[in-house]
């Protein structure tokens, strides 16, 4: 896992940066769970309790549930119950979790970007950041 997580985090990087992010992670589909395989500018007690995310939990879990983005406008006051209480300690506040598909349209990984200032995202931005997301490198 280490391996792939040292080849995912340069691309992380770059994601978050070309899209105006402060953070982010990337989470693969592995059996009945997400693993966390890269993070940038995540708390290292967040990281902990995201390595392994079950389908339906927190944002990244919903995503890979729903088969499409799950957004919040603000990590720190959000009520819907999508955000679970760990997400607070990441200092942004707008942020959404991306599924990206394989060939055959499963949902292989999550990708999620968060950003300093609350806001919704609107269509036009979520297809792009979807489109930039499924540039994940398989």
């Amino acid at each position: 896992m280490n391996a792939r997580r040292e080849s995912l985090e340069p691309w992380l990087r770059s994601f978050v940066a070309d899209n105006g992010g402060i953070a982010g992670t990337v989470h693969l589909v592995e059996g009945d769970a997400l693993a966390l395989a890269a993070a940038v500018n995540i708390p290292e007690k967040v990281q902990e309790i995201t390595r392994r995310v079950p389908r339906g939990k927190g944002m990244a879990g919903l995503a890979w549930e729903r088969g499409q983005a799950v957004q919040t406008c603000n990590l720190q006051t959000d009520t819907s119950g999508d955000v679970r209480p760990g997400a607070r300690a990441v200092a942004a506040q707008a942020a959404v979790a991306l599924p990206v598909r394989d060939a055959s349209a499963s949902v292989r990984a999550v990708v999620g970007i968060a950003f300093a200032g609350e806001r919704e995202l609107d269509e036009e931005e979520l297809v792009r950041l979807a489109e930039g997301a499924g540039a994940l490198p398989a």
